[in-house]
């Protein structure tokens, strides 16, 4: 049984039906569930979640559908990973890695599709359908196949192969658009008034939303109940950054968690970066951009959720920083060699935007932060490929090898040579 109460337009106010809406009739405003959380408060408790399942539906309690019906290929209670040698490298005591490329189809996108696909099936869809930059679209077509429905994904025509080969292996139709992912994301509006489907990011995107939450939730969680410092997470449309907010607000709101004051972050890709730029200009009017960037899967230049971003950056008292496509290679690298975590582009964002943040003093070196990495770096290998060692290639002989391995380290300490000069020049 679910919790959730109604629907609720964000910014009017006005009350809707749990049906598959998305925008209020009167406003135009995004529609968000409410729940009834008297009802939650007296079934919850830190004991009730920790005997759950290991997914996000140890936390059903606070997701709008129903658990003992959920299409579930194990999304969520992914890895939180104290990273000390990246913390000694940023100048910071007390880091952690939530690491979301643990999930099945290897992104975040797992725990919203997971909860949409339940909703989409209890509404009597037959059809799972969304517009993505690539994650979206892979998790959308494994739920599609665990639940017997029929899957159309949309996506960019130039999206990264990874991605591409992780939506088609499970027998959707895949449609490439021949523009941006907001072009494939306008199409699949009109689309949603002609044909009866489930797209997640449209009609049943109140739903789809709400388990972006569950990173709160987990995060918390795996802390031993105490809600971080200060979160830095990814922004695309926005979304990600206030469920964050709102699944860490929730937990203090129901008494499982003292309230901490978190301080939200987030992070673009300076050729995509119309949030950024709006906080940079001190205003909440999000101006729409033509994404230009290695980041992909936060290539949304007209982002839905951009303005509720900005008030939660604001509210936390948190800040916005934009990277070049040269910092998210070398903050996937830096990721990778330090903590052994290979992110993909969207994780790039995320540490380089940390490093910045410590380094402009707007992250203390004592906070306890938590970095959000969203997916996995074998999506998006071309980002790296031309910047990673090229393998020793020998005979089958000990010779052979030795002359290799020599070769090898009088390039690599010259390599480091030329950086020093570089650095003290």
């Amino acid at each position: 049984m679910s919790y959730a109460s109604h629907l609720r337009c964000r910014e009017c106010g006005r009350c809707y039906p749990l049906e598959p809406v998305h925008a209020c009739e009167f406003c135009f405003g995004p529609l968000e569930v409410d729940y009834d959380y008297r009802a939650i408060g007296r079934a919850i408790s830190r004991r009730r979640i920790e005997s759950g399942p290991l997914t996000v539906w140890r936390y059903s309690d606070l997701l709008p559908a129903d658990s003992e019906q959920a299409v579930d290929i194990g999304a969520g209670f992914t890895p939180l990973l104290p990273a000390q040698n990246l913390g000694e490298a940023l100048g910071l005591c007390r880091l952690y890695i939530k690491n979301d490329c643990a999930n099945p189809t290897w992104s975040f996108k797992d725990r919203v599709v997971t909860v949409a696909s339940t909703k989409a099936r209890e509404f009597g869809f037959d059809t799972l359908a969304c517009a993505s930059t690539g994650n979206l679209a892979n998790a959308v077509a494994a739920h599609a196949a665990r639940a017997g429905m029929k899957a159309l994904v949309f996506i960019p025509a130039d999206l990264e192969q990874g991605k591409v080969v992780g939506s088609a292996v499970y027998g959707p139709t895949l449609v490439a658009v021949k523009g941006s992912y907001d072009d494939a994301n306008r199409l699949c509006s009109e689309l949603t008034d002609r044909y009866p489907w489930a797209f997640v990011n449209i009609n049943i995107r109140p739903y789809y939303a709400e388990g972006s939450k569950t990173l709160a939730y987990e995060v918390v969680e795996q802390l031993g109940w105490r809600a971080p410092d200060h979160c830095i997470v990814p922004m695309a449309s926005g979304c990600l950054l206030t469920k964050v907010w709102k699944g860490i607000k929730e937990l203090a709101w129901l008494g499982l968690v003292d309230w901490a004051h978190t301080r939200m972050s987030g992070a673009q890709a300076e050729g995509c970066s119309p949030i950024v730029q709006a906080w940079e200009r001190h205003s909440f009017n999000v101006r729409p951009v033509r994404p230009n960037t290695i980041a992909k899967s936060l290539a949304v230049g007209n982002p839905a959720d951009g303005y509720y971003a900005l008030k939660v950056l604001a509210d936390s008292g948190g800040s916005a920083v934009a990277v070049s496509d040269d910092e998210v290679v070398e903050g996937i690298k830096l990721l990778a060699e330090t903590e052994g975590i290979f992110a993909e582009t969207a994780g790039g964002v995320v540490i380089a935007g940390l490093r910045q943040l410590v380094a402009q003093g707007r992250i203390q070196p004592d906070e306890l932060v938590v970095a959000f990495i969203t997916g996995a770096g074998l999506k998006t290998q071309e980002a790296v490929l031309d910047r990673l060692v090229p393998c020793l290639v020998i005979e089958p002989h000990l010779a052979s090898f030795e002359e290799a391995i020599a070769e090898h380290r009088e390039a690599v300490a010259a390599g480091r040579q030329t950086n020093q000069g570089e650095s003290h020049g």
